[in-house]
């Protein structure tokens, strides 16, 4: 059978059009996996509220960031899409979860290529439902009903695998070697603490408090906070940072109800008026910069950091299309190439 890689990332709009962003906006929260309430009080947030006002304020942002060739997120990812497919001997092609840039023209590409088996790769480290399992449900649906005699399987996360850290931890160092700074926070993108609970196969385990995701558990294997903590513990052994000189927390929280803590906002904040005056910040839960990076971040949180005091603050960029990202995605697809060949033979 035919193998074939289908990279999948966010998304973006078309352009910074507030009408573009407004669709790509309503498409996404949309989804019933990243705004998890029924479907009459989603429209009724979504459509009679949120897309009445921020689309406006939203495009205003995507223009501060966008480049010349286009948004970041797309731009990178091609970039990446085009350096893992010239390491490899199989086609590998790129779609968005929301977009343009569809799952279906995505699949539909490989299989018009003769692919008949796909590996999908959602570009996320940690698993989520408002990432890595929308995507999966995404395409499980668009096989039932368009792709049925197409063998399709998901890269689960990947945030805890050795190969992985070495290269995260390496383009972290790189950035720090010879920077004088005073903290180092991991910014993770939050999630809704019922997200956690949600996503706790054994019902039971996750209580968002200051043991669970310490405690070892079978929920840990779709444990979003326990995942991103994990990250931020083993790129800090690697790198050999000392203790109190690191830490983690979730930027991007949407509406009232209790996300994931501590808020990056807060956090930035709160070190200014304690004194620090130096800090990096480095954002794991991305793969690829983007408004949430390039704006959230280096914009908006080094402006809340000298309101408060600070002097310098450092943003180290995610991997990106380093070679190394691209070669360690192309030494994956090569082991579930070859496994699945050997599986086969036998």
């Amino acid at each position: 059978m035919k193998k074939g890689v289908l990279l999948v990332n966010l998304g973006s709009p078309d352009s910074t059009d507030p009408k573009d962003v407004k669709r790509y906006l309503d498409e996404f929260l949309m989804d019933p996996r990243v705004i998890d309430v029924p479907r009459w009080a989603r429209i009724l947030l979504v459509r009679g509220i949120i897309l009445n006002t921020r689309p406006k304020k939203s495009a205003e942002a995507y223009s501060k960031i966008w480049w010349e060739e286009g948004s970041p997120l797309i731009v990178i990812s091609e970039r990446l899409q085009k350096k893992v497919q010239d390491k490899l001997n199989i086609p590998v092609g790129l779609a968005m979860r929301y977009g343009s840039m569809t799952l279906k023209k995505g699949l539909q590409a490989l299989v018009d290529q003769g692919v008949e088996e796909i590996l999908t790769i959602p570009l996320y480290p940690q698993f989520a439902m408002a990432t890595t399992e929308t995507i999966d449900v995404k395409v499980a649906e668009l096989q039932k009903e368009f792709f049925p005699n197409i063998k399709i399987e998901s890269l689960p996360a990947f945030y805890h695998r050795e190969d992985y850290i070495e290269v995260l931890s390496k383009s972290i160092g790189e950035k720090l070697e010879g920077l004088d700074y005073e903290h180092l926070l991991f910014s993770y993108h939050g999630v809704p603490e019922r997200h956690i609970k949600k996503s706790d196969i054994t019902q039971s385990h996750c209580k968002i408090d200051g043991s669970c995701c310490v405690t070892k558990s079978k929920a840990h294997e779709f444990c979003y906070r326990h995942q991103c903590l994990d990250t931020t513990t083993k790129v800090a052994e690697k790198l050999n940072l000392k203790e109190g000189t690191y830490s983690s927390s979730f930027q991007s929280r949407l509406g009232f109800d209790p996300w994931l803590q501590p808020y990056t906002d807060r956090t930035i904040e709160r070190f200014g008026k304690e004194g620090m005056k130096k800090m990096a910040i480095v954002t794991p839960a991305f793969v690829s910069d983007c408004l949430e990076t390039l704006e959230e971040i280096a914009m908006e949180g080094e402006e809340i950091f000298h309101e408060v005091g600070g002097k310098e603050f450092t943003t180290i960029p995610c991997l990106n299309d380093r070679d190394d990202f691209a070669q360690l995605l192309a030494n994956w697809i090569e082991e579930w190439r070859m496994v699945n060949v050997e599986t086969a033979i036998a």
